[in-house]
């Protein structure tokens, strides 16, 4: 599935030698075309791959006019380049205001997928390729580093238009950069946080073993559950969709007695979920395998080994492995021969 692209524009920050952070605007929007396309696709699915992101909506109460300015972009007051423009070089203010320097080069996209319109604004930093051409001469070019994104902010605005008070229509990277630069990020478009969505994920995880705990169902049945809920998170996240709390439930089994579901198993937590929220790729892995470190020591195995050449024992904390790999095991022979 293609992205259907309206806008596509690029600026720069830039470092000049007076030591000074430079916004450098492109003098007007590209041309939609299969490059650009091609492009706008990359930067969509790079987006949905990362993990870590936030959600929130517009802040109510802030002098930021960028709420305001995207909507009459979208209501055609206001042309887009001008409005990219404007925005860029509030960015520099708040990199200059918080100290900070953030180079790249900056872009903004609005494009429509699945029938749904987004905006997304991402600051992209390059890296050197080399390539040897028909003389045997090097050639050196600078490439988008879309693998090192980490300042990228998308808008559902299909959502903010239509269903504004659930106030999850923002979604950004909190990257491995510290919370300070996902915060000016934030503060760059007007953003307030509202959903943890790593919190989410995590108590999703808890109550997905909780209600499976107290189904009758054997080990081989609630890892078949997992699996199918693994694949279902796999699917959202390349899709960049909300996991729905009534969908995972149609992957886990209903008591037949009671009638009740998984959905409504969440409803009479003290805490309940969100009734759908941004999957977490890392949840994918937590379906699929046991995993802990601490105190050098690293584990991680796949869960329907526990019970099988896996044996836990919480009175002793000691875990049993039966057969051990055959690599780690030459090492061990190795290493306490004599």
């Amino acid at each position: 599935m293609s992205a259907l692209i309206h806008q596509f524009v690029v600026h720069r920050l830039n470092l000049a030698d007076d030591g000074k952070l430079h916004f450098i605007p492109r003098s007007s929007c590209f041309e939609a075309n299969k490059e650009i396309e091609t492009l706008a696709q990359q930067l969509h699915a790079t987006f949905n791959s990362k993990p870590g992101k936030g959600v929130g909506g517009f802040a109510e109460e802030s002098d930021n006019s960028f709420p305001n300015d995207l909507s009459q972009v979208l209501q055609s007051e206001m042309e887009f380049h001008e409005f990219s423009v404007k925005s860029g070089q509030f960015l520099l203010q708040t990199l200059a205001k918080e100290e900070m320097v953030e180079t790249g080069f900056l872009i903004f996209s609005q494009y429509e997928y699945l029938a749904t319109q987004y905006l997304l604004i991402a600051l992209i930093d390059t890296k050197q390729h080399v390539a040897v051409n028909q003389q045997m001469d090097l050639d050196y070019s600078d490439h988008l580093d879309f693998s090192k994104m980490q300042l990228a902010v998308r808008i559902d605005i299909t959502q903010w238009q239509v269903t504004p008070e659930q106030f999850r229509y923002i979604s950004f990277l909190k990257g491995r950069m510290g919370r300070k630069v996902s915060d000016f990020f934030m503060q760059y478009i007007a953003c307030e946080e509202k959903v943890d969505v790593k919190q989410q994920n995590k108590q999703l995880m808890q109550n997905v073993d909780d209600y499976l705990s107290q189904e009758q169902c054997d080990a081989y049945e609630k890892n078949q559950h997992r699996g199918s809920v693994a694949s279902y998170f796999k699917e959202k996240v390349e899709e960049g969709e909300d996991v729905s709390v009534e969908e995972i439930a149609q992957f886990l089994p209903k008591d037949e007695d009671s009638g009740q579901s998984f959905s409504a198993f969440n409803d009479q937590q003290e805490a309940p979920l969100e009734q759908s929220f941004q999957p977490d790729r890392s949840v994918i892995k937590s379906l699929a395998k046991f995993s802990g470190s601490g105190g050098g020591v690293t584990i991680n195995f796949d869960r329907p080994l526990l019970g099988e050449r896996i044996l836990y024992d919480p009175h002793t904390d000691t875990l049993t492995i039966r057969g051990i790999p055959p690599n780690l095991k030459d090492q061990l022979l190795r290493a306490t021969k004599g």
